[in-house]
């Protein structure tokens, strides 16, 4: 049976419990970022840029039957380990659910308080970006 988004979101949080230092949570997060595969390097255009983050961060959604799926990369591995995180929560997700997502693991885990406020913007630029396209399928889909 497939994972609710709470459900992924509190095994993130658990995860992160495991590591005593930021240190360790970062060096975390920088692996996740190295990982994360698939991105298609023909969509790394200014078209698929993520408006908002200090890091180039490119994203790219398809629709598969209601559900959409996230691909993304960044140039910076920190960076790419917070889409990571994000793509995790929110892919193959519905339009609504994605919409519904109130992405708690993030102040859960500390992340909100230990990221710099240029990383803490760009996270909320991606969550955005994400939100954003799932919008735009619920509105393709009620057309």
């Amino acid at each position: 049976m497939e994972k609710t988004i709470l459900e992924i979101e509190d095994e993130i949080v658990d995860e992160f419990s495991f590591f005593e230092s930021w240190q360790d949570k970062y060096e975390y997060i920088i692996e996740l970022g190295k990982k994360l595969k698939g991105y298609p390097e023909d969509k790394q255009t200014s078209d698929y840029k993520v408006k908002g983050c200090q890091s180039s961060v490119w994203l790219v959604t398809d629709d598969e039957e209601g559900r959409i799926i996230f691909k993304a990369d960044s140039d910076s591995t920190i960076v790419k380990g917070l889409i990571a995180l994000l793509i995790r929560v929110l892919n193959d997700r519905t339009p609504d659910e994605i919409l519904d997502a109130k992405l708690e693991f993030i102040a859960k885990t500390g992340l909100q308080q230990h990221l710099a406020q240029t990383r803490a913007n760009g996270l909320a630029a991606m969550i955005k970006q994400m939100k954003m396209y799932a919008l735009a399928y619920k509105a393709k889909q009620l057309n």
